[in-house]
């Protein structure tokens, strides 16, 4: 498999919306319409569509469910989806609506074996952990609390429980649109056999041929796209082997 530019949407109220390092209400991009937003994603070559559900993060509650739903029905592109994904049942039903894969970040760290639960239910490809890094370390709880382990432990860890990739997000970069810190995600890569798509930080295409470098098997856009520092179309075409 090829390379793969991902571009992200973040949904918060219904709306397409961009935030400075995660923060509530430091909103920097706010689109009326999400699936308009998936269109031209989709007509630049997107192959994998990146949903984050702010409101599910932030509250667990599943307002963006309908949204999600009509993006799947209407684009033939993978879709996966994180944000606030606590539980088995929470995984279930946004599988079900036909979401390709779907993100877990806290709950995977506070409980590994949901991880094994799911993918033995639904397949390694259906399960991403998310792994957030700050300063080498794990972090849970949107970012707000320390889980005491190192990335590579985690992501060996979510192997061996059968996760079908890791996407390891660099919070000391994240939405800064300062560049990338390759090297934690070269440590990364070297250590698991599941692809790894990184994310944080991306602000030049150059950021990105970087992240191919050290063997990643893909990246995660946003700031930079909807501030238009290249298109994705630009991004793509540069990365293709």
């Amino acid at each position: 498999m090829s390379f793969n530019v991902i571009p992200a949407i973040d949904l918060k109220d219904g709306k397409c919306v961009s935030l400075v390092q995660g923060v509530p209400g430091t909103e920097v991009i706010s689109i009326d319409d999400p699936v308009e937003v998936a269109a031209g994603w989709v007509g630049q070559g997107a192959r994998t569509l990146h949903i984050i559900d702010l409101d599910g993060a932030f509250s667990g509650k599943r307002k963006n469910a309908y949204i999600m739903e009509e993006i799947v029905s209407k684009f033939d592109v993978e879709v996966q989806v994180g944000g606030g994904i606590r539980d088995y049942g929470t995984a279930k039903y946004l599988l079900g609506l036909g979401i390709s894969r779907v993100i877990l970040g806290t709950a995977a760290v506070k409980d590994p074996s949901l991880v094994r639960r799911l993918s033995d239910d639904f397949g390694r490809d259906a399960i991403m952990v998310s792994l957030d890094s700050k300063k080498g370390e794990v972090v849970i709880e949107g970012w707000t609390a320390g889980s005491g382990r190192g990335t590579v432990e985690m992501g060996r860890l979510f192997e061996r429980q059968g996760a079908g990739s890791i996407l390891f997000t660099d919070v000391d970069v994240e939405g800064l649109l300062k560049g990338i810190n390759a090297s934690p995600i070269k440590a990364l890569t070297q250590a698991v056999g599941i692809p790894v798509i990184a994310s944080g930080g991306v602000t030049t295409i150059d950021d990105i041929l970087q992240i191919k470098q050290v063997g990643a098997a893909g990246v995660i856009v946003g700031s930079a796209l909807y501030k238009n520092h290249f298109t994705l179309r630009e991004a793509i075409d540069k990365t293709i082997n």
